[in-house]
Protein backbone atom coordinates (compact mmCIF):
# COMPACT_ATOMS: atom_id res chain seq x y z
CA UNK A 1 0.00 0.00 0.00
CA UNK A 2 1.69 2.95 -0.95
CA UNK A 3 1.06 6.69 -1.63
CA UNK A 4 2.13 9.95 -0.66
CA UNK A 5 3.92 9.69 -2.04
CA UNK A 6 5.11 10.47 -4.11
CA UNK A 7 -0.08 14.59 -3.84
CA UNK A 8 -10.49 21.73 -3.22
CA UNK A 9 -12.78 24.29 -2.96
CA UNK A 10 -13.03 27.84 -3.68
CA UNK A 11 -13.81 30.84 -1.59
CA UNK A 12 -17.37 31.13 -2.93
CA UNK A 13 -18.21 27.43 -2.20
CA UNK A 14 -15.60 26.98 1.35
CA UNK A 15 -16.87 29.12 4.40
CA UNK A 16 -13.82 28.36 5.80
CA UNK A 17 -11.88 30.78 3.75
CA UNK A 18 -12.45 34.11 3.91
CA UNK A 19 -14.03 36.01 0.00
CA UNK A 20 -10.94 37.30 -1.73
CA UNK A 21 -8.39 35.08 -0.04
CA UNK A 22 -7.02 33.20 -2.46
CA UNK A 23 -4.54 33.56 -5.18
CA UNK A 24 -6.95 33.70 -8.07
CA UNK A 25 -10.98 35.13 -8.01
CA UNK A 26 -13.51 32.16 -7.60
CA UNK A 27 -15.36 31.31 -10.74
CA UNK A 28 -18.50 31.93 -11.02
CA UNK A 29 -20.79 29.13 -10.84
CA UNK A 30 -21.56 28.29 -14.30
CA UNK A 31 -18.13 28.35 -15.48
CA UNK A 32 -17.18 25.46 -13.07
CA UNK A 33 -17.45 22.48 -15.26
CA UNK A 34 -16.08 23.77 -17.94
CA UNK A 35 -13.00 25.06 -15.45
CA UNK A 36 -12.97 21.33 -14.73
CA UNK A 37 -11.70 21.00 -18.70
CA UNK A 38 -9.78 23.56 -19.23
CA UNK A 39 -6.12 21.74 -18.29
CA UNK A 40 -6.99 20.17 -21.35
CA UNK A 41 -7.45 23.17 -23.50
CA UNK A 42 -4.07 24.14 -22.86
CA UNK A 43 -1.86 22.56 -25.94
CA UNK A 44 1.43 23.09 -23.28
CA UNK A 45 -0.47 20.76 -20.47
CA UNK A 46 -1.58 18.11 -23.44
CA UNK A 47 2.44 17.81 -24.54
CA UNK A 48 2.99 17.42 -21.16
CA UNK A 49 0.49 15.07 -20.26
CA UNK A 50 1.19 12.77 -23.21
CA UNK A 51 5.28 12.67 -22.33
CA UNK A 52 4.59 11.59 -19.06
CA UNK A 53 1.72 9.24 -19.68
CA UNK A 54 3.79 7.58 -22.41
CA UNK A 55 7.00 7.26 -19.72
CA UNK A 56 4.55 5.54 -16.99
CA UNK A 57 3.84 2.88 -20.30
CA UNK A 58 7.30 2.06 -20.10
CA UNK A 59 8.36 2.45 -16.41
CA UNK A 60 5.51 -0.40 -16.29
CA UNK A 61 7.15 -2.95 -18.11
CA UNK A 62 10.67 -1.86 -16.84
CA UNK A 63 9.25 -2.41 -13.20
CA UNK A 64 7.73 -5.90 -14.17
CA UNK A 65 10.49 -6.89 -16.24
CA UNK A 66 13.35 -5.98 -13.96
CA UNK A 67 11.48 -7.98 -10.43
CA UNK A 68 11.09 -11.13 -13.09
CA UNK A 69 14.52 -10.72 -14.54
CA UNK A 70 16.68 -10.67 -11.13
CA UNK A 71 14.55 -13.39 -9.74
CA UNK A 72 14.78 -15.90 -12.93
CA UNK A 73 18.70 -14.93 -12.48
CA UNK A 74 19.14 -15.33 -8.49
CA UNK A 75 16.03 -17.34 -6.91
CA UNK A 76 16.62 -14.67 -4.52
CA UNK A 77 13.40 -12.78 -2.72
CA UNK A 78 16.41 -10.57 -1.35
CA UNK A 79 18.24 -9.98 -4.15
CA UNK A 80 15.16 -8.43 -5.44
CA UNK A 81 14.60 -6.53 -2.44
CA UNK A 82 18.37 -5.14 -3.80
CA UNK A 83 16.37 -3.70 -6.53
CA UNK A 84 14.36 -1.77 -4.30
CA UNK A 85 17.45 -0.19 -2.35
CA UNK A 86 19.32 0.82 -5.47
CA UNK A 87 16.55 2.60 -6.59
CA UNK A 88 15.69 4.57 -3.34
CA UNK A 89 19.63 5.21 -2.67
CA UNK A 90 19.61 7.73 -5.42
CA UNK A 91 16.89 9.63 -3.65
CA UNK A 92 18.96 9.65 -0.44
CA UNK A 93 22.09 10.60 -2.03
CA UNK A 94 21.24 13.33 -4.64
CA UNK A 95 17.84 14.30 -3.34
CA UNK A 96 18.79 17.52 -2.34
CA UNK A 97 21.22 18.56 -5.11
CA UNK A 98 18.69 17.41 -7.82
CA UNK A 99 15.95 20.46 -6.40
CA UNK A 100 18.58 23.35 -6.32
CA UNK A 101 19.51 22.10 -10.08
CA UNK A 102 15.98 22.13 -11.02
CA UNK A 103 15.72 25.38 -9.29
CA UNK A 104 18.81 26.57 -11.12
CA UNK A 105 18.50 25.40 -15.02
CA UNK A 106 15.12 25.13 -17.25
CA UNK A 107 13.45 22.46 -16.24
CA UNK A 108 12.11 21.52 -19.63
CA UNK A 109 15.91 21.11 -20.39
CA UNK A 110 16.58 19.15 -17.05
CA UNK A 111 13.33 16.65 -17.85
CA UNK A 112 14.75 16.21 -21.52
CA UNK A 113 18.29 15.36 -20.34
CA UNK A 114 17.05 13.23 -17.62
CA UNK A 115 14.71 11.08 -20.40
CA UNK A 116 17.29 10.43 -23.01
CA UNK A 117 20.05 9.72 -20.10
CA UNK A 118 17.83 6.87 -18.89
CA UNK A 119 16.47 5.87 -22.54
CA UNK A 120 20.30 5.21 -23.05
CA UNK A 121 20.71 3.26 -19.56
CA UNK A 122 17.69 1.36 -20.67
CA UNK A 123 18.98 0.28 -23.76
CA UNK A 124 22.05 -1.19 -22.21
CA UNK A 125 20.44 -2.99 -19.79
CA UNK A 126 18.71 -4.99 -22.93
CA UNK A 127 21.84 -5.59 -24.26
CA UNK A 128 23.59 -6.99 -21.07
CA UNK A 129 21.33 -7.74 -18.70
CA UNK A 130 22.15 -11.21 -17.69
CA UNK A 131 24.49 -10.03 -15.32
CA UNK A 132 22.90 -8.79 -11.30
CA UNK A 133 25.46 -6.08 -11.59
CA UNK A 134 24.55 -4.63 -14.48
CA UNK A 135 20.90 -4.74 -13.31
CA UNK A 136 21.30 -2.90 -10.16
CA UNK A 137 23.72 -0.52 -11.81
CA UNK A 138 20.81 -0.15 -14.03
CA UNK A 139 18.48 0.25 -11.71
CA UNK A 140 20.60 2.79 -10.01
CA UNK A 141 21.03 4.86 -12.99
CA UNK A 142 17.31 5.02 -13.95
CA UNK A 143 16.77 6.18 -10.50
CA UNK A 144 19.07 8.99 -10.65
CA UNK A 145 17.07 10.35 -14.00
CA UNK A 146 13.84 10.04 -11.86
CA UNK A 147 15.45 11.91 -8.93
CA UNK A 148 15.90 14.88 -11.68
CA UNK A 149 13.26 14.47 -13.71
CA UNK A 150 10.59 14.70 -11.00
CA UNK A 151 10.86 17.67 -9.01
CA UNK A 152 11.37 19.42 -12.63
CA UNK A 153 8.16 17.55 -13.94
CA UNK A 154 5.97 19.01 -10.72
CA UNK A 155 7.46 22.41 -10.85
CA UNK A 156 6.73 22.94 -14.02
CA UNK A 157 3.45 22.36 -14.08
CA UNK A 158 1.95 25.54 -12.56
CA UNK A 159 3.81 27.26 -16.06
CA UNK A 160 1.16 25.76 -18.58
CA UNK A 161 -2.36 25.13 -16.54
CA UNK A 162 -3.94 28.00 -15.30
CA UNK A 163 -4.01 27.86 -10.86
CA UNK A 164 -7.73 27.48 -10.59
CA UNK A 165 -6.99 23.85 -13.03
CA UNK A 166 -4.03 22.48 -11.20
CA UNK A 167 -6.37 19.74 -9.04
CA UNK A 168 -7.48 18.81 -12.45
CA UNK A 169 -4.40 18.61 -14.21
CA UNK A 170 -2.57 16.65 -11.50
CA UNK A 171 -5.69 14.18 -11.44
CA UNK A 172 -5.65 13.70 -14.80
CA UNK A 173 -1.74 12.51 -14.59
CA UNK A 174 -2.08 10.51 -11.74
CA UNK A 175 -5.21 8.75 -13.39
CA UNK A 176 -3.06 8.22 -16.36
CA UNK A 177 -0.63 6.67 -14.10
CA UNK A 178 -3.17 3.93 -12.46
CA UNK A 179 -4.50 2.80 -15.52
CA UNK A 180 -1.09 2.23 -17.14
CA UNK A 181 -0.65 0.59 -14.46
CA UNK A 182 -3.26 -1.52 -14.01
CA UNK A 183 -3.73 -1.96 -18.02
CA UNK A 184 -0.11 -2.57 -19.08
CA UNK A 185 1.45 -4.86 -16.20
CA UNK A 186 -0.02 -7.65 -17.44
CA UNK A 187 1.03 -6.98 -20.94
CA UNK A 188 4.35 -6.48 -19.54
CA UNK A 189 4.23 -9.81 -17.65
CA UNK A 190 3.15 -11.59 -21.37
CA UNK A 191 5.91 -9.94 -23.47
CA UNK A 192 8.71 -10.96 -20.25
CA UNK A 193 7.31 -14.68 -20.84
CA UNK A 194 7.53 -15.05 -24.35
CA UNK A 195 10.11 -12.87 -25.42
CA UNK A 196 12.20 -12.29 -22.35
CA UNK A 197 12.85 -9.07 -20.56
CA UNK A 198 14.97 -7.36 -23.37
CA UNK A 199 12.47 -6.31 -25.49
CA UNK A 200 10.62 -4.76 -22.50
CA UNK A 201 13.30 -2.94 -21.65
CA UNK A 202 13.21 -1.31 -25.09
CA UNK A 203 9.80 -0.67 -24.30
CA UNK A 204 10.95 1.54 -21.81
CA UNK A 205 13.78 2.76 -23.88
CA UNK A 206 11.67 4.34 -26.63
CA UNK A 207 9.04 5.67 -24.44
CA UNK A 208 11.59 8.20 -23.65
CA UNK A 209 12.83 9.07 -26.45
CA UNK A 210 9.64 9.67 -27.21
CA UNK A 211 8.68 11.39 -24.16
CA UNK A 212 12.08 13.73 -24.69
CA UNK A 213 10.60 14.56 -27.82
CA UNK A 214 7.50 16.15 -26.68
CA UNK A 215 9.36 18.16 -24.05
CA UNK A 216 11.68 19.42 -26.69
CA UNK A 217 8.80 21.22 -28.05
CA UNK A 218 6.53 22.31 -25.03
CA UNK A 219 6.30 25.89 -24.83
CA UNK A 220 6.89 27.57 -21.62
CA UNK A 221 7.64 30.82 -20.09
CA UNK A 222 11.41 31.27 -19.83
CA UNK A 223 12.62 30.86 -17.00
CA UNK A 224 13.83 33.72 -14.29
CA UNK A 225 17.56 34.39 -14.91
CA UNK A 226 19.18 33.60 -11.28
CA UNK A 227 22.11 34.95 -9.55
CA UNK A 228 25.00 32.90 -9.66
CA UNK A 229 25.53 30.78 -6.54
CA UNK A 230 26.92 27.28 -4.75
CA UNK A 231 24.94 24.76 -5.72
CA UNK A 232 25.46 23.82 -1.77
CA UNK A 233 23.90 27.19 -0.97
CA UNK A 234 21.02 26.64 -2.96
CA UNK A 235 20.63 23.49 -1.01
CA UNK A 236 21.10 24.95 2.35
CA UNK A 237 18.58 28.00 1.72
CA UNK A 238 15.57 25.25 0.77
CA UNK A 239 16.69 23.53 3.63
CA UNK A 240 16.49 26.86 6.37
CA UNK A 241 12.90 27.82 4.22
CA UNK A 242 11.57 24.79 5.16
CA UNK A 243 13.03 24.39 8.57
CA UNK A 244 11.28 27.81 9.40
CA UNK A 245 7.86 27.74 7.26
CA UNK A 246 5.28 26.01 9.97
CA UNK A 247 3.31 25.07 6.45
CA UNK A 248 6.49 22.88 5.04
CA UNK A 249 7.61 21.92 8.21
CA UNK A 250 4.09 20.26 9.06
CA UNK A 251 3.70 18.89 5.56
CA UNK A 252 7.15 17.05 6.33
CA UNK A 253 5.89 15.61 9.76
CA UNK A 254 3.27 14.36 7.98
CA UNK A 255 4.84 12.66 5.00
CA UNK A 256 7.48 10.76 7.31
CA UNK A 257 5.12 9.31 9.34
CA UNK A 258 2.83 8.38 6.28
CA UNK A 259 5.68 6.80 5.01
CA UNK A 260 6.96 4.64 8.16
CA UNK A 261 3.89 3.11 7.31
CA UNK A 262 3.37 2.62 3.84
CA UNK A 263 6.73 1.45 3.60
CA UNK A 264 5.73 -1.66 5.59
CA UNK A 265 2.59 -2.13 5.29
CA UNK A 266 2.45 -2.31 0.89
CA UNK A 267 5.86 -4.43 1.06
CA UNK A 268 3.71 -7.43 3.38
CA UNK A 269 0.64 -6.87 1.56
CA UNK A 270 1.22 -10.18 0.45
CA UNK A 271 2.21 -11.63 4.12
CA UNK A 272 -0.72 -10.43 5.28
CA UNK A 273 -2.73 -12.11 2.57
CA UNK A 274 -1.62 -15.25 2.61
CA UNK A 275 -1.15 -15.53 7.07
CA UNK A 276 -3.93 -13.28 8.19
CA UNK A 277 -6.83 -13.12 5.23
CA UNK A 278 -5.71 -17.13 4.18
CA UNK A 279 -6.05 -16.26 0.50
CA UNK A 280 -3.71 -17.40 -2.68
CA UNK A 281 -1.77 -16.06 -5.44
CA UNK A 282 -5.28 -15.24 -7.38
CA UNK A 283 -7.24 -13.72 -4.90
CA UNK A 284 -3.85 -11.96 -3.74
CA UNK A 285 -4.27 -9.99 -6.99
CA UNK A 286 -7.72 -8.92 -6.67
CA UNK A 287 -6.52 -7.54 -3.43
CA UNK A 288 -3.84 -5.30 -5.45
CA UNK A 289 -6.71 -4.96 -8.08
CA UNK A 290 -8.96 -3.08 -5.21
CA UNK A 291 -6.82 -0.86 -4.54
CA UNK A 292 -5.74 0.08 -8.25
CA UNK A 293 -9.27 0.64 -8.97
CA UNK A 294 -9.79 3.19 -5.59
CA UNK A 295 -6.98 4.94 -6.72
CA UNK A 296 -8.33 5.65 -10.22
CA UNK A 297 -11.73 6.50 -9.03
CA UNK A 298 -9.86 8.79 -6.30
CA UNK A 299 -8.78 11.35 -8.97
CA UNK A 300 -12.66 11.22 -10.46
CA UNK A 301 -13.98 12.17 -6.91
CA UNK A 302 -11.72 15.13 -6.64
CA UNK A 303 -12.41 16.43 -10.23
CA UNK A 304 -16.20 16.64 -9.52
CA UNK A 305 -16.49 17.82 -5.99
CA UNK A 306 -13.25 19.48 -5.10
CA UNK A 307 -11.56 22.69 -7.04
CA UNK A 308 -9.31 24.35 -4.34
CA UNK A 309 -7.47 22.00 -2.09
CA UNK A 310 -7.12 24.38 0.69
CA UNK A 311 -8.90 22.92 3.17
CA UNK A 312 -7.30 20.83 5.97
CA UNK A 313 -10.34 17.93 6.09
CA UNK A 314 -9.66 17.96 2.24
CA UNK A 315 -5.33 17.97 2.52
CA UNK A 316 -4.73 15.50 5.95
CA UNK A 317 -8.71 13.33 5.84
CA UNK A 318 -7.22 10.92 3.11
CA UNK A 319 -4.74 9.54 5.63
CA UNK A 320 -6.91 9.14 8.72
CA UNK A 321 -9.06 7.47 6.17
CA UNK A 322 -5.49 5.42 5.24
CA UNK A 323 -5.08 4.81 9.10
CA UNK A 324 -8.94 3.47 9.45
CA UNK A 325 -7.68 0.90 6.66
CA UNK A 326 -4.74 -0.77 7.89
CA UNK A 327 -6.42 -0.59 11.09
CA UNK A 328 -9.59 -2.96 9.67
CA UNK A 329 -6.97 -5.18 7.80
CA UNK A 330 -5.61 -5.95 10.88
CA UNK A 331 -9.00 -6.81 12.38
CA UNK A 332 -11.03 -8.68 9.99
CA UNK A 333 -10.42 -11.70 8.06
CA UNK A 334 -12.87 -11.48 5.88
CA UNK A 335 -12.09 -11.36 2.30
CA UNK A 336 -14.59 -9.23 0.86
CA UNK A 337 -13.93 -6.95 3.77
CA UNK A 338 -10.82 -6.79 3.05
CA UNK A 339 -11.02 -5.96 -0.66
CA UNK A 340 -13.45 -3.16 0.25
CA UNK A 341 -11.02 -1.35 2.38
CA UNK A 342 -8.24 -1.39 0.06
CA UNK A 343 -10.35 -0.20 -2.13
CA UNK A 344 -11.31 2.88 -0.15
CA UNK A 345 -7.19 2.99 0.85
CA UNK A 346 -6.57 3.51 -2.79
CA UNK A 347 -9.02 6.27 -2.90
CA UNK A 348 -7.35 8.26 0.11
CA UNK A 349 -3.77 7.57 -1.52
CA UNK A 350 -5.28 9.12 -4.70
CA UNK A 351 -7.00 11.64 -3.36
CA UNK A 352 -3.68 12.81 -0.56
CA UNK A 353 -1.45 12.85 -3.72
CA UNK A 354 -3.15 14.89 -6.01
CA UNK A 355 -4.16 17.26 -3.61
CA UNK A 356 -0.46 17.58 -2.05
CA UNK A 357 0.87 18.36 -4.82
CA UNK A 358 -1.93 20.88 -6.23
CA UNK A 359 -1.52 22.97 -2.49
CA UNK A 360 2.42 23.07 -2.92
CA UNK A 361 2.49 23.56 -6.76
CA UNK A 362 -0.07 26.42 -5.62
CA UNK A 363 1.94 28.06 -2.45
CA UNK A 364 5.61 27.71 -3.40
CA UNK A 365 7.30 30.52 -5.28
CA UNK A 366 8.14 29.29 -8.72
CA UNK A 367 11.88 29.69 -7.85
CA UNK A 368 12.14 27.34 -4.67
CA UNK A 369 9.54 24.29 -6.44
CA UNK A 370 12.36 22.50 -7.30
CA UNK A 371 14.25 21.74 -3.60
CA UNK A 372 10.84 21.65 -1.88
CA UNK A 373 9.54 18.84 -4.58
CA UNK A 374 12.96 17.01 -3.73
CA UNK A 375 13.25 17.20 -0.42
CA UNK A 376 9.90 16.04 0.03
CA UNK A 377 11.16 12.48 -1.95
CA UNK A 378 14.17 12.55 0.58
CA UNK A 379 11.68 12.27 3.17
CA UNK A 380 9.44 10.04 1.74
CA UNK A 381 11.84 7.66 0.38
CA UNK A 382 13.88 7.70 3.64
CA UNK A 383 10.89 7.15 5.89
CA UNK A 384 9.66 4.50 3.50
CA UNK A 385 13.30 2.50 3.29
CA UNK A 386 13.65 2.74 7.28
CA UNK A 387 9.46 1.08 7.44
CA UNK A 388 10.34 -1.90 5.36
CA UNK A 389 13.24 -2.93 7.53
CA UNK A 390 11.50 -2.08 10.17
CA UNK A 391 8.35 -4.00 8.69
CA UNK A 392 9.91 -7.47 8.28
CA UNK A 393 11.27 -7.27 11.73
CA UNK A 394 8.29 -6.36 13.48
CA UNK A 395 6.39 -9.29 11.77
CA UNK A 396 8.97 -12.04 11.97
CA UNK A 397 8.27 -10.93 15.93
CA UNK A 398 5.06 -9.97 16.83
CA UNK A 399 3.11 -11.17 13.58
CA UNK A 400 1.49 -9.17 10.21
CA UNK A 401 -1.39 -7.60 12.47
CA UNK A 402 0.90 -5.82 14.62
CA UNK A 403 2.86 -3.79 11.69
CA UNK A 404 -0.83 -3.04 10.14
CA UNK A 405 -2.00 -2.05 13.99
CA UNK A 406 0.78 0.17 13.93
CA UNK A 407 1.26 1.34 10.42
CA UNK A 408 -2.62 2.60 11.24
CA UNK A 409 -1.96 4.37 14.31
CA UNK A 410 0.95 6.45 12.37
CA UNK A 411 -1.56 7.09 9.63
CA UNK A 412 -3.53 8.62 11.92
CA UNK A 413 -1.19 10.42 14.10
CA UNK A 414 -0.44 11.89 10.39
CA UNK A 415 -3.85 13.10 9.65
CA UNK A 416 -3.84 14.19 13.48
CA UNK A 417 -0.54 16.17 13.01
CA UNK A 418 -1.52 18.01 10.39
CA UNK A 419 -5.30 18.64 11.15
CA UNK A 420 -3.77 20.10 14.61
CA UNK A 421 -1.13 22.20 13.58
CA UNK A 422 -2.87 24.17 9.54
CA UNK A 423 -6.04 25.29 9.86
CA UNK A 424 -8.16 26.75 6.50
CA UNK A 425 -6.11 30.22 7.45
CA UNK A 426 -3.05 29.38 7.22
CA UNK A 427 -3.57 26.92 3.86
CA UNK A 428 -4.97 30.37 2.80
CA UNK A 429 -2.56 32.66 3.94
CA UNK A 430 0.01 30.08 2.39
CA UNK A 431 -1.91 30.62 -1.40
CA UNK A 432 -1.91 34.23 -0.67
CA UNK A 433 1.59 34.95 0.28
CA UNK A 434 3.84 32.36 -0.97
CA UNK A 435 6.05 30.63 1.37
CA UNK A 436 8.83 32.06 2.03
Amino acid sequence: MSGTEPTGASAATDPTLAPGVGPEPPRPPDREAAGRRRAFRSPAFRRLFAAQTISRWGDTFNAVALVILVFRLTGSGLRVAGTVAFEIAPVLLLGFLAGAVVDRHPRRRVMVIADLGRAAIAVALAAFGDNLAVIYAAAFGLSVGTVFFNPAAASLLPSVVHPDDLVEANSALWSAAVVSQIALAPLAGALVAFAGAGPAFLVNAASFVLSAALLRGLPVPADAVQAPRRRMADVADGLRIIRHSRFLGTLAGVQALAALSAGATSALLVVLAERHLHVGAGRFGLLIAAIGVGAGLGPLLLRRFIADPRRPGVLFGPYLLRGGVDLTLAATTNFGVAMGALGMYGVGTSTGMVTYNSLLQMTVPERLRGRIFAFYDVVWQGSRLVSIAAGGVLADAFGIRAVYVLGGLLLLAAGGLGLGRLKAADLATASRSGVT
